[in-house]
């Protein structure tokens, strides 16, 4: 990656993520409804470390989802997403995450999340500190 790159995404959490033997496909490669796993996995890890930061309380729910595949993922030990927030709105936010393997972006993807109210139904406006901690992670939105 580029220092350019690497400057637009300081703010970005990295996450190195375990691949499984059976994520991949006859190819050797992760199959692509397996990527979308991976990135929950990753995106549950960076929002809720230790259960007591007193966000999200009642969960959050995917809104909406792309994913644009760069390159094959390849089965191999593991691999690195780094995540940051694009989009930062009242009742929901985007999470950014790229997929790397050996250096190289391989996917990028963008996810709307939406936090539950208390009835695990209704959405909600995201309150102070949630709002500050994914300030945090602001990173640029998908060109």
């Amino acid at each position: 990656m580029n220092d350019a790159k690497n400057d637009e995404l300081a703010a970005a959490t990295e996450v190195i993520l375990q691949l499984r033997w059976s994520d991949q496909d006859a190819l050797g490669h992760v199959n692509n409804a397996r990527i979308v796993t991976l990135m929950e996995e990753a995106r549950i890890r960076w929002t809720r470390e230790d259960g007591t930061t007193g966000r999200f309380e009642f969960g959050t729910v995917v809104a909406s989802i792309q994913i644009d595949y760069l390159r094959p993922l390849y089965y191999q030990p593991e691999m690195l997403i780094r995540m940051g927030i694009s989009r930062l709105g009242n009742k929901s936010f985007t999470v950014r995450g790229i997929g790397y393997q050996d250096g190289q972006p391989v996917f990028d993807s963008t996810t709307v999340m939406v936090p539950l109210a208390a009835d695990g139904v209704s959405s909600r406006p995201l309150n102070e500190l949630e709002r500050s901690w994914l300030s945090e992670s602001l990173i640029p939105a998908r060109g």
